[in-house]
């Protein structure tokens, strides 16, 4: 598959870089994307769903045929650039760190392929410029908004850049890719006092280090052995001075696993726990989890599919053993229809997501439109 573009692709991939946004304040990336798409001859652009996300229609010529979603996710993170690279991030304290500019130029890259060879299939391709991946998982309300098209499409696909794989190498795994994430936020309401007369006082400090011990337990005790979960607490605040029992402790951290029914069992088990030591303890408790991220889990089918198209195109290929405990909200796609969330090589000795010197190298982004555009063009086929 012949890219003849791709400079162009490099020297937009730039322009992205330059101008990091975090989750949901991405207005000069999504006018930067519907200025480029704009120029596509066969692309349709639609009117934004929320505020900064950008869904392009490519309709094949050949008559009706199956709809195909590719999605990109769009946002920086916060985090002063160290990559020493000539195009730094001109916005203060903010970059990409993630590689979500290559994301972009690469579907962007893959809607520039699709748009030329329109005559030659059936149906749609919906691409998808996602705002708020990062920490706000705006798939959710994206999704809810109507971006996944109606009817939804047959079937959807993702990638992402990843150190630890050599540069333009693919790498992918059937089911559980990455876990799901659940934040959880307790708060522990007591009776303050004078450190002298405790029996005075209903001490909150107490009563939440009796829950943060109990809750150790739950994944040995209530998940699955053969099942993966993981609870982290990894943020405890209460009290001012040596001698005062304050009025409030506050401890918060995430439940991670790599299925969806095993994430409510850890969730309910945070519930039940923290209110019944807070009767034990006398005081009140408030319990907030938030599922930011479901489990992102690959469908058999268009795993194998996207197996063949990269085995095709004679890209290398790596079959994962192990899933990642990291998070990603295409979940949510995947939940919705069958997919393939897949890797895209950065290289073997490149820093890992979210260090300040990440800079994967430019040439990877060829093998990731080769790949989107060839797994769109494998799952259009009627034949």
């Amino acid at each position: 598959m012949n890219i003849d573009f791709f400079p162009e692709i490099i020297a937009l991939r730039r322009q992205f870089h330059q101008i990091p946004e975090i989750a949901g304040k991405e207005f000069k990336t999504c006018s930067l994307i519907r200025e480029t798409l704009s120029r596509i001859e066969g692309v349709e652009v639609l009117p934004p769903f929320l505020e900064t996300d950008t869904v392009a229609l490519i309709k094949g010529e050949k008559g009706d045929g199956p709809h195909v979603l590719l999605r990109a996710d769009i946002d920086g993170l916060p985090g002063v650039e160290e990559s020493g690279c000539d195009f730094p991030s001109c916005h203060e304290g903010m970059m990409h760190a993630c590689g979500h500019d290559m994301h972009i130029s690469i579907l962007i890259g893959a809607v520039r392929a699709l748009a030329a060879r329109r005559k030659e299939f059936g149906g749609t391709v919906r691409c998808v410029f996602q705002p708020g991946e990062e920490n706000k998982a705006m798939a959710k309300d994206l999704i809810a908004a109507g971006a996944m098209g109606d009817p939804l499409p047959e079937v959807c696909a993702a990638l992402h850049v990843m150190p630890g794989k050599p540069a333009g190498d693919v790498s992918v795994k059937e089911g559980a890719m990455m876990a799901s994430s659940n934040h959880f936020k307790v708060t522990v309401h007591g009776r303050g006092g004078h450190g002298s007369l405790p029996c005075a006082s209903r001490n909150p400090l107490i009563a939440a280090a009796s829950m943060v011990m109990e809750l150790q337990n739950v994944v040995p005790n209530r998940v699955d052995p053969r099942r993966s979960g993981v609870l982290s607490i990894c943020r405890f605040v209460s009290g001012e001075i040596d001698n005062i029992i304050p009025e409030t402790a506050e401890f918060s951290g995430t439940m991670r696993s790599l299925d969806n029914e095993t994430a409510k069992i850890m969730e309910d088990a945070v519930h039940e726990i923290c209110h019944a030591a807070a009767v034990i303890h006398r005081v009140r408790c408030d319990v907030q989890t938030n599922q930011c991220y479901l489990a992102t889990c690959n469908a058999p089918e268009p795993t194998q599919r996207l197996c063949k198209v990269v085995k095709d195109l004679e890209i290398p290929l790596h079959i994962l053993e192990d899933s990642a405990m990291s998070s990603e909200d295409f979940s949510y796609y995947l939940a919705k229809v069958p997919g393939v969330f897949f890797r895209l090589g950065a290289g073997e000795e490149m820093v890992s997501l979210h260090n300040p010197s990440f800079f994967p190298p430019e040439e990877i982004m060829e093998n990731g439109i080769r790949v989107m555009t060839a797994f769109a063009l494998e799952s259009l086929k009627t034949e």
